[in-house]
């Protein structure tokens, strides 16, 4: 249905893409993944048109219609909700333009009617008579209630933009379907709406997301970028993330027979398969156990940070009490009389509806906020480390070197040597010259594997995270996933990374402006019980 052939783009001396040749048919979603600067959101703007290769050309099958999720989110200011959405699908958008001019006009001729007449069959062919009705499901959907359908886009705000766009991109059933992060700015409850719809979407969609859980739900494909090649792999992204990993381990055993080998890798296919057939995707109509094959598993090429939090001590059982806790902020209560007590090894899945509530919370305990009434008190023997949703503060000092910024942070002469300090920025893949980058050159990923260093140097019993996965690549995601999950001590997380916070917490704590939802849960099940849903309902109310 779509393909590339020859493809190369190079800027400068360097080469992104380097004779690319691949081809992406129906009935498959393709979740595209590669490191930070790969070249995942230039290759989708290739395939979609907005960018030219420096060689090789892009083909799309004759009579197939693409869709785009739009990443400008002022582009349609001028227009209503509503006619946002049809105007995903142009075609049909411009007939019935076409239509309106018509029977608009004040010297209406048979001749009119004519053309008129025909051009409502074909209109009627393209599904237009329902248009505005499945425009308007679509967005009660996602969430955009029927009063705001004929708001001008400029109105809203962006979460709502969003939404808005997506309704766009899907409407009208497109052949292809192309989106770069979808999951922004979403919640919990909108991305599983997408999920769903994607899961049973039988057309092509090729999506870039760094969002594991949304990769899985919908991905009949992982389509890895490295070496500046792009190969396909049935499964989806725990699939393709676990077998690279078995496969790199069975590569490092050089001592191992072949026959052993291959017999390690078919009883991971077979255990993976029995897993997925439970799935969502299982009852669709993506059938991808079906192609899992041991020539598939291949070991990745990719770095992931060594991220490890150790504790200077072990807390004692007093960990963490809140009383009544409350803040407003330009007049909107973020949250209102908060009790709860952390116990020791909690770790918590900290959400809310709106993000600024719990940003709000985390300042509050970190003592850089002040609430508006309630108290709070940390156990003697804890310790806290706290990584913000905002970290410009702490790479003020332009001219300083990693080393240099991470030696701020040293408590011991021991923790000042430069071995010492470079140990730590390696373990965050910031070897050799890179440790020397001065920190107003930083990415918004490389600050975070700063401020994760700087974590990890504290050698806390009780971790703070506000959305630690934004900014980060795939790789680093998992890296730190997987140990704040061997983590020892408290952990209190707050993140829209849905396999985060299920493979992580054991306990959940939403806050919101009619008081706390406290439950000792998986993430998964607290969304899933109907008396906490009940409950939500009535505190959002």
């Amino acid at each position: 249905m779509l393909s590339v052939s020859n493809l190369s783009v190079q800027f400068g001396k360097r080469i992104l893409f380097d004779d690319v040749n691949t081809q992406f048919t129906q009935g498959n979603c393709y979740g595209i993944i590669g490191a930070n600067g790969s070249g995942k959101s230039t290759f989708l703007k290739i395939l979609s048109g907005k960018m030219d290769p420096t060689s090789g050309h892009v083909h799309l099958e004759t009579g197939k219609r693409m869709s785009v999720l739009s990443q400008d989110h002022f582009a349609f200011d001028a227009y209503p909700v509503l006619e946002t959405v049809m105007m995903g699908n142009k075609p049909l958008f411009d007939l019935k333009k076409e239509l309106d001019a018509i029977y608009a006009k004040p010297d209406f001729s048979d001749a009119d009617g004519i053309k008129a007449g025909d051009l409502g069959e074909k209109f009627d062919e393209m599904g237009g008579w329902t248009a505005e009705s499945d425009a308007a499901t679509m967005l009660s959907s996602l969430g955009i209630k029927d009063d705001m359908h004929y708001t001008l886009m400029s109105d809203l705000d962006g979460k709502s933009k969003v939404r808005v766009l997506i309704a766009q991109a899907l409407f009208g059933k497109p052949d292809v379907l192309i989106m770069d992060e979808p999951t922004n700015d979403l919640d919990y409850e909108t991305i599983s709406w997408l999920e769903n719809f994607l899961a049973n979407f039988d057309n092509t969609v090729i999506v870039v997301s760094h969002d594991r859980h949304f990769l899985d739900a919908v991905c009949t494909h992982i389509s890895d970028i490295d070496y500046s090649k792009i190969n396909h792999y049935s499964g989806n992204y725990t699939f393709w993330y676990e077998s690279s990993q078995l496969a790199a381990k069975q590569r490092a055993q050089q001592n191992k027979k072949a026959e052993d080998k291959k017999k390690e890798l078919e009883e991971f296919i077979r255990r993976f398969s029995a897993n997925m057939a439970k799935s969502k995707q299982a009852t669709s109509r993506k059938k991808m156990i079906d192609k899992l094959n041991v020539a598939d598993i291949r070991p990745s090429s990719r770095r992931y940070p060594a991220i490890i939090f150790d504790r200077d001590r072990e807390a004692g059982d007093q960990i963490l009490n809140v009383e009544g806790l409350t803040k407003s902020l330009d007049g909107d209560i973020l949250f209102k009389d908060i009790d709860f007590s952390l116990n020791k090894g909690d770790k918590v899945a900290l959400i809310s509806r709106n993000s600024r509530a719990v940003t709000a919370f985390y300042e509050i305990l970190n003592d850089n906020d002040k609430a508006d009434s309630g108290k709070f008190s940390w156990g003697v023997t804890t310790t806290q480390s706290y990584l913000p949703l905002e970290n410009s503060e702490f790479f003020k000092n332009a001219e300083l070197d990693l080393v240099d910024w991470l030696r701020q942070y040293a408590t011991t002469e021991e923790e000042r040597e430069e071995v010492y300090l470079r140990g730590f920025l390696g373990k965050m893949i910031f070897s050799g010259e890179e440790a020397l980058k001065k920190c107003n050159v930083l990415s918004g990923g490389e600050k975070v594997r700063c401020m994760l260093s700087r974590m990890m140097m504290m050698r806390a019993n009780i971790l703070m995270l506000d959305e630690p996965t934004n900014h980060l690549d795939l790789e680093s995601i998992q890296a730190i996933n997987n140990s704040l999950k061997n983590f020892k001590g408290t952990v209190l997380l707050s993140t829209h990374d849905h396999e985060f916070s299920q493979t992580v917490a054991n306990r959940i704590i939403e806050i919101t402006p009619k008081g706390v939802i406290d439950r000792l849960s998986t993430f998964d099940d607290y969304l899933r019980d109907p008396k906490v849903k009940e409950l939500r309902k009535k505190m959002y109310s």
